[in-house]
């Protein structure tokens, strides 16, 4: 891992727009002060407009400036906002708890409402290991995860993370978990193909869960569509009923993390519902959960696990903003907005719209390598020469930077300095309507233009 300066975040003057300077993995980067939003577009406060490509960090599902939720968020401010919920709850909360569980469809009974992703999977992990330990299995405590992957920035999710630069710093501090190779669909090793590879890498999880003892490996924990350490990766159908029939045949807990592609996302409230063969146990989500209006993030797991730590005497486990009645009522108007308007549907139809002009985009490229997803999640990957699909460092930034002056936003990720790849999120918000994709496309296309004139 290449060393890098951390400097102190600053304040600078450009013109009338206040902007920051902050350390990140590039080094030091600028931010914008941001005026206001509308739609899917949002200003500076210079006044230029910028098209959300990318949902914020795949967030904002509903847009900007959305007038009921507002009205909702002011009528339970006007009531109350917070209760301790060990000893009470509101009407907003018990309302998403039951929502998001009836959404999630039968299995997933009990919801558990936290603050964010990194919180919901902290949440599974506990539950997962507190349940094994009621049930008299007390050495399962191992949790498998893919390399590459993501689950968030406390040590819990770090842990189950994916990307040997974060165990590199973190490492000393936490116990980092095993990991199996994700079923990577674009940079495949020699001798494999798309299919061959997902059964590899499912055969993989096996091999790993016997060589720790599968009277150890508590869970194991992916993404079913994958965000920002894979770039919105979908595997073959049969690499999820495999998983799950490994999982059963060792009585290892399968985790969705759906912090990402949950939510409506990828045209179904959770992505898992594509493979019904293949349900989890535990799903965590977050994001578009809030479309972010608040911060707020959810694990969803049936009466069977919840029943039996409850019977030992309770959850062990939580945080104080945890179901607190204002973001629950801001989660029941986002939800209630998905449903009434079918930001679902649209997701699944308007998904299908912009990769067919992505890889239209990407036809006319030198530059383009892939375009992958599902729904309104999907990925474009950048790469120095399409035949070799050579990575090319610090594409995906560059190319961000440059969509920027433009006026879009996407949001541009590598994993590991870019060992997996460069890409960036194209995930509008859900209200996007095909005259909108036409607009991004044209902003894409001026954004390659000027890439790969200077490349």
């Amino acid at each position: 891992m290449s060393s890098q300066s951390i400097v102190p975040a600053k304040s600078v003057q450009k013109g009338s727009s206040e902007k920051f300077v902050y350390a990140n993995a590039r080094g030091v980067t600028e931010t914008f002060n941001v005026s206001h939003g509308k739609g899917i577009f949002f200003w500076d406060t210079n006044g230029k407009r910028y098209f959300d490509g990318s949902s914020g960090a795949v967030v904002a599902n509903l847009g900007h400036g959305n007038e009921r939720v507002r009205d909702a968020m002011i009528d339970q401010a006007n009531r109350i906002s917070y209760v301790i919920r060990t000893a009470f709850t509101s009407e907003s909360t018990d309302t998403l708890r039951k929502l998001i569980a009836d959404l999630a469809g039968p299995g997933f009974d009990q919801t558990f409402l936290v603050s964010g992703g990194s919180e919901a999977v902290e949440s599974a992990i506990k539950l997962a290991r507190q349940y094994a330990v009621v049930s008299g299995q007390p050495k399962r405590r191992k949790i498998l995860a893919r390399l590459p992957g993501y689950h968030g920035a406390t040590l819990g999710a770090a842990a189950v993370t994916g990307d040997p630069d974060r165990d590199e710093i973190f490492g000393p501090i936490m116990q980092i978990m095993p990991k199996v190779p994700a079923p990577l669909s674009y940079r495949l090793p020699e001798g494999f193909d798309v299919s061959s590879y997902a059964d590899y890498c499912a055969d993989a999880l096996e091999q790993q869960i016997l060589a720790e003892g599968e009277e150890t490996v508590l869970a194991f924990i992916m993404e079913p569509v994958g965000g920002i350490a894979t770039g919105a990766l979908v595997a073959p159908d049969s690499y999820y009923s495999k998983v799950r029939e490994i999982c059963d045949r060792h009585g290892v807990l399968l985790i969705f993390d759906e912090v990402m592609c949950g939510a409506g996302r990828t045209g179904t409230f959770l992505a898992a519902h594509h493979w019904p063969s293949a349900l989890p146990d535990i799903v965590v989500c977050a994001k578009g959960l809030s479309a972010g209006y608040t911060p707020l993030g959810a694990m969803i797991a049936p009466n069977r696990i919840f029943d039996k730590v409850a019977e030992s005497g309770g959850f062990l486990h939580g945080h104080t903003y945890c179901g607190n009645p204002l973001s629950s009522a801001i989660g029941v108007a986002v939800l209630k907005e998905m449903l009434e308007h079918d930001l679902m549907g649209n997701a699944k139809r308007m998904g299908v719209v912009l990769r067919r002009k992505l890889n239209a985009l990407k036809d006319q490229s030198t530059t383009i390598g892939d375009v992958r997803g599902m729904g309104l999640l999907n990925a474009v990957e950048i790469v120095e020469d399409q035949a070799t699909k050579a990575i090319y460092p610090q594409a995906s930034y560059r190319v961000s930077e440059i969509a920027r002056e433009l006026g879009l936003h996407i949001y541009a990720r590598r994993t590991a300095s870019g060992k997996f790849g460069e890409w960036f999120m194209a995930a509008p918000p859900l209200i996007t309507t095909e005259p909108e994709i036409d607009l991004f496309i044209e902003l894409l296309t001026e954004t390659f233009r000027v890439f790969e004139s200077k490349s």
